[in-house]
């Protein structure tokens, strides 16, 4: 517990130059930003910066969260794909609304994303899957996902199974996995101060679909 504590309190939060940011100067829409602030994530050499959490909720309103990974963010919103038996796919059925969070330490920099969950075609759902490597179509053939486990022996046999039918079938379908979109409604960038002076500037989306922007304190 001493070490957990002394860990803890020994940490430093940005330990190198944050990028400056003018909120008057942002867009009037927030995708345009969004790949703005990705782009240069990546190459400030943030680590895997298409990993986001998605947060849902389940039957009994009670939160839950995952780390997974970003497909797209175009005109509609926020690609992601899953099983739809998953414990997110049936949380989405009963519940579609969303938020994501996206945190880009090299430049001190977070995302979050809030809105409906809608599902993409099956067609666009193939397309997702085999845009993707031959691991990634060997984890979905696993298919299961959420599901109790009995040993990591039964997972290691289904795992070699459906690797092997990836390479001899790499056009193989998965009918349950999905590809979702989260069309926003909210987003809000986080820009860090060295001085904790942080900038937050949030869009959001009108009926009619216009955004409108406001700061908020930090």
């Amino acid at each position: 517990m001493t070490d957990f504590h002394d860990t803890l309190r020994s940490l430093r939060v940005w330990d190198t130059g944050l990028p400056a940011f003018d909120p008057d100067s942002a867009p009037g829409e927030p995708l345009p930003l969004f790949q703005e602030w990705f782009v240069a994530a990546a190459r400030a050499g943030q680590v895997e910066p298409h990993t986001m959490s998605l947060a849902t909720v389940d039957a009994d309103g009670r939160p839950d969260v995952r780390t997974l990974m970003l497909h797209g963010a175009d005109e509609r919103g926020w690609h992601f794909a899953s099983h739809a038996t998953s414990t997110k796919g049936r949380q989405l059925a009963a519940a579609p609304h969303a938020a994501l969070g996206f945190y880009w330490p090299a430049q001190g920099r977070q995302v979050r994303v809030r809105g409906q969950v809608v599902t993409g075609t099956p067609e666009e759902a193939y397309a997702d899957l085999h845009a993707r490597s031959t691991g990634a179509l060997a984890a979905a053939l696993v298919g299961r996902q959420s599901e109790p486990l009995t040993s990591v022996g039964e997972l290691e046999r289904a795992s070699a199974a459906a690797w092997e039918r990836a390479g001899a079938e790499p056009d193989a379908d998965v009918e349950t996995w999905t590809l979702y979109v989260l069309e926003p409604y909210e987003v809000e960038f986080f820009q860090g101060d060295a001085r904790r002076r942080h900038l937050r500037l949030r869009y959001r989306r009108a009926s009619d679909g216009t955004w409108t922007r406001d700061l908020l304190w930090p």
